[in-house]
């Protein structure tokens, strides 16, 4: 045999990390990089924070697995924790955001299911989404290169242009059974939907009896500068999958929703072997310790505003690399000029991990822990990649 024993399906970039400390990680020859990409926007807390890796360890000397036939009370103190800071009622741990995505599409379905209306089961999605990697989250996404070679397209997606709240409301017919979106699309290069489409959108489900339901799997967890985006908004949705942020790097995830729309989950219709085990438990508990902290949020809030006018200043003096900023919190995006995969490689070079998204765009998802010294340098390396890139493109017009 030659090759990797692993399947094919990761471009890697040629690094291996062997251990982190809050926003960096060092690689196995001893260089340290400066992480702004934080595992996709999963490393909420930054790498091992002592309070998670507590919580991890002395969980890890007692139970790890159990199953969801027994109680655990991890999973329950968690869950009151999420209903008390949320919109929702209801919460069903999962092990991944596509998972907690699945858990929602069959929330909503199985909601109108028992109502007496089976036929209500089409969910209107919106172009640029990422839902994950299921069959049915890549048929809620409806991207094209994610869907080839996979057979039919699970049924049931209808899927108008990003923002497009007029299309959606012709969409909806009498087997919708819910509108699924992104309150900033995060793959689709980090694009909020505007508060007026969303209060409009909110309208369109309770006028016509059918449910909101929010992917906040990148955006939740404080990745914004409040605990869920929808929070800025006002508008609240029946059903939310989250993942990423709450696990601090810990594999885990969440759907929530309001009482009602849960009403259809009863005993034996849904289920996972490892979703809401004891590890996960720990973990979770733990982060939302510190996010849930007085003034946390203000903090994230203070330190985000510093780096994007640092960003603004850059993209002002670079128009020809990064054309403008976008984003709010630490969720931000670079619009990028030239071919963003370029300028990512620029970046990386000068030690600074970014993630590459659609529109052109290169997200920057620190930990929110980020310090004022690391964002400080965060944006000397931005502006010497920014610089150099310039400078080169000068050189070959």
């Amino acid at each position: 045999m030659s090759g990797s024993a692993l399947y094919e399906t990761f471009a890697r970039a040629p690094l291996a990390f062997e251990r982190g400390e809050g926003s960096w990680l060092i690689a196995e020859n001893g260089e340290r990089y400066l992480d702004f990409a934080g595992g996709i926007a999963v490393n909420s807390l930054g790498h091992s924070h002592p309070h998670l890796v507590a919580a991890l360890t002395e969980q890890a000397a007692k139970l790890w697995h159990v199953s969801n036939l027994y109680e655990i009370p991890g999973q329950s103190r968690l869950g009151e924790r999420l209903v008390e800071n949320t919109f929702a009622d209801k919460v069903f741990f999962t092990n991944s955001g596509a998972e907690a995505l699945e858990a929602a599409i069959k929330t909503a379905r199985r909601y109108h299911y028992v109502k007496g209306h089976p036929e209500r089961f089409r969910i209107i999605t919106f172009e640029g989404a990422f839902h994950g990697r299921t069959l049915a989250t890549i048929a809620a996404g409806g991207q094209q290169k994610y869907l080839e070679g996979f057979g039919p397209k699970v049924e049931g997606f209808d899927q108008v242009a990003f923002d497009d709240v007029d299309a959606a409301e012709k969409l909806i017919s009498d087997e919708t059974a819910a509108i699924l979106l992104e309150p900033v699309q995060g793959e689709g290069g980090i694009r909020p939907f505007p508060t007026a489409s969303l209060k409009r959108i909110r309208q369109l489900c309770d006028k016509h009896g059918i449910l909101l339901i929010f992917d906040e799997v990148q955006c939740g967890i404080g990745r914004t500068g409040k605990l869920f985006a929808y929070e800025w908004t006002g508008v609240e949705p029946d059903i939310m999958a989250i993942a990423k942020g709450i696990g601090g790097g810990f594999p885990m995830g969440a759907c929530l929703a309001t009482a009602e729309a849960a009403s259809g989950m009863t005993p034996g219709v849904h289920g996972t072997t490892f979703g809401g085990n004891p590890l996960a438990m720990a973990v979770g508990n733990a982060v939302l310790d510190i996010v849930l902290e007085d003034g946390f949020l203000d903090e994230v809030n203070r330190k985000a505003l510093l780096m994007k006018q640092g960003l603004a200043a850059i993209a002002d003096e670079y128009p020809d690399v990064i054309e403008g900023i976008r984003g709010t919190g630490f969720m931000l995006g670079l619009k990028c000029t030239m071919p963003n995969v370029r300028v990512n490689a620029a970046l990386r070079d000068r030690k600074f991990l970014a993630v590459p998204a659609g529109d052109n765009v290169i997200r920057l998802l620190p930990p929110l822990t980020a310090t004022d010294e690391d964002i400080r340098e965060a944006l000397d390396r931005i502006g010497a990649g920014a610089k150099n890139l310039s400078e080169m493109a000068a050189d070959a017009g």
